[in-house]
């Protein structure tokens, strides 16, 4: 057990070294180059501002933990008990992955499980930042000046 636990450290230590905060039009460019303006009738600004109000742009966020004892991973906060499995308690792993891959700056993986998401009859409900945050405003300011 011990074992597992420091190897479980281990990785997350690796994680963070390799993780990143992205500036918004960084990661506006990257979301766009992966399909992500319009998919499932989100905008870019959607995206972006979920993604500010969950982590602000950090690859490395790791949520507290949550009243059903899941936490929420990455750059998009994907949540342990619906969507990857980080080894502790219950979990559907919807996109069939461990939440340590949504903890580095490669966010290929986690824009696979957003769009995974996104594809669930919650659709970016699912998100409470966005919900709070982002759903029904005007989205504009979140892609201004980038350039796409």
């Amino acid at each position: 057990m011990k074992v597992q636990a420091f190897a479980a450290l281990l990785f997350l230590l690796i994680a963070v070294n390799e993780a990143v905060v992205f500036e918004k039009c960084e990661l506006a460019r990257r979301l766009k180059n992966a399909g992500m303006s319009g998919y499932y009738g989100y905008s870019l600004g959607d995206w972006i501002c979920m993604a500010y109000h969950e982590s602000r742009f950090n690859t490395a966020a790791v949520g507290p933990p949550n009243s059903d004892g899941s936490r929420d991973y990455g750059i998009f906060q994907i949540n342990s008990r619906w969507w990857c499995s980080n080894g502790q308690g219950r979990t559907a792993n919807g996109c069939h992955t461990s939440c340590n891959n949504f903890l580095t700056n490669d966010i290929s993986d986690d824009i696979e499980c957003a769009k995974r998401v996104v594809r669930d009859p919650n659709r970016m409900n699912a998100w409470v930042a966005w919900r709070n945050n982002c759903k029904g405003r005007n989205l504009s300011h979140w892609t201004s000046g980038c350039q796409l």
